[in-house]
């Protein structure tokens, strides 16, 4: 174990690792719930899609566990599904199996641009004050994430029309009234998360969560609910496992030539969201935890082929999103919750190998783990997201040219509710700031290149 993992090195042990495996998987558990919800809903089998979600999770982390020997877990991106379902289903009409297609794709397209350094040179290419202002609003991001989770922040509409019709286009944020259970038990972990992280309780993010789960069962919170049988559950499997191969994947994508420009389109948008939520991941908690350190991306500039950790992470992550499309999941993608993981002491590989092993228990226990409210893990996701706002300190915000594009990239990503969209407005400002001064030459081509994307991202998108 010590040899593999290195954990001495690191400065961790084996209850730590597995501690942090075990907080990370119960901040990510909602995924093998939530998935095969929104998937399903297109036509998909939901018991397919809940074994498609959990095979893809188990075989991406343990890619990123024992190949890159670092802590983060993978599986089907919320954000992600959602534009899978809604949008390219419901508004553009692709079949599902179409859908997953284009997915297939979007990893293929991943892994090149990883083998070709295309990803690598994008990191090394980021400036320093970005870098810290994206890990910055990736800790605003996940602590944003635990409030909507449980309804602390509301939107009521302005009109009652709109209200009428379910529309929130009009809408006027606020903090929720603590009038519902949801809430008190959330203000129960919370309290619970900050008390263990100020007097550092070995294992607080995960006794917290345990405890409000408890606590959330007299408050009606905690619920068990029925699930379909597991043997039924399998036997729904063959539906989406290669369904891409089939008459109505590949060849139905392909059948209209007057569709390409949409499908290439379409595959472009899946693409720029997997890479930048992925490198908005590993710069926001690698760098100020040292799991990615800088003689790691020193290695990662000069080496060749798999040369540093990052290296490695990186191509873990490429090939999930083609593997989750084979199995029927929309794209995979490394978990920003693994943050709260990290938070716990995660320094190595092997407690991504303790959440694929949770992972791929989860299978026979799906009603006791669907159980863990988000009432539970959103608390512990607040107090993450304060620990990793700290690298904002390291933004000198008395220089305007380092403000403007931290103040976007970071906002942007909260209200967005976007790793890359902050990511795309960091970007897009830089280049105008610098541009603005003068400076435009010390913008580094990849930088222009990048903001060049997604405001073709953007177009695009208004377009369709």
């Amino acid at each position: 174990m010590e040899k593999f993992f290195h954990l001495k090195e690191n400065g961790t042990t084996v209850s730590t690792e597995i501690l942090a495996g075990l907080t990370t998987f119960f901040a990510m558990a909602y995924i093998i719930v939530v998935n095969p919800q929104i998937l399903s809903s297109t036509g998909m089998p939901w018991g397919g899609v809940f074994l498609a979600t959990i095979i893809a999770a188990i075989i991406g982390t343990l890619v990123m566990g024992l190949f890159a020997n670092v802590p983060y877990a993978q599986a089907a991106g919320m954000g992600l599904n959602a534009f899978f379902t809604y949008t390219v289903c419901f508004g553009l009409g692709f079949t599902w199996q179409e859908t997953m297609c284009m997915v297939f794709l979007c990893g293929l397209i991943n892994i090149l641009i990883t083998v070709t350094k295309i990803r690598k040179m994008i990191i090394m290419a980021i400036p320093e004050q970005l870098q810290q202002a994206i890990g910055g609003g990736i800790g605003l991001f996940v602590a944003y994430v635990g409030m909507l989770n449980v309804g602390l922040i509301t939107f009521t509409p302005k009109d009652t029309k709109a209200a009428g019709k379910g529309l929130a286009t009009a809408a006027t944020p606020g903090l929720a009234t603590f009038n519902t259970p949801v809430l008190w038990v959330f203000l129960i972990g919370l309290l619970l998360a900050v008390v263990f992280t100020v007097m550092k309780v070995k294992g607080g993010m995960l006794l917290a969560i345990i405890i409000t789960t408890i606590v959330g069962i007299p408050f009606g919170v905690t619920n068990f609910g029925s699930s379909q049988s597991l043997s039924q559950t399998f036997s729904e499997l063959p539906t989406t496992f290669g369904a891409i191969f089939t008459p109505q994947g590949f060849p139905a994508l392909f059948s209209d030539p007057a569709k390409l420009p949409l499908v290439i389109v379409t595959i472009f948008a899946f693409s720029m969201s997997d890479t930048f939520d992925t490198l908005g991941t590993f710069l926001g908690t690698g760098r100020r935890t040292g799991i990615f350190s800088l003689e790691d991306e020193k290695a990662l500039e000069n080496g060749s082929g798999f040369s540093s950790k990052m290296d490695k992470a990186l191509f873990a992550d490429s090939i999930a999103t083609s593997i989750g499309a084979i199995f029927g999941t929309s794209n995979t993608t490394t978990y920003v919750e693994s943050s709260a993981g990290i938070a716990a002491g995660g320094r190595t590989g092997l407690t991504s190998v303790v959440v694929s092993i949770c992972f791929a228990l989860s299978i026979f226990f799906a009603p006791v783990i669907s159980a863990v409210p988000s009432a539970a893990t959103a608390g512990v996701l607040v107090i993450v997201g304060c620990m990793m706002a700290a690298s904002l300190k390291e933004v000198d915000w008395t220089n305007i040219e380092d403000a403007i594009p931290a103040f976007f990239a970071t906002a942007f990503m909260a209200f967005s509710y976007s790793i890359s969209y902050g990511i795309a407005g960091g970007f897009i400002m830089y280049c105008i700031v610098k541009t603005c001064k003068g400076k435009a030459k010390d913008v580094h081509p990849i930088i222009w290149v990048v903001a060049a994307l997604f405001v073709i991202d953007f177009v695009c998108m208004a377009i369709l």
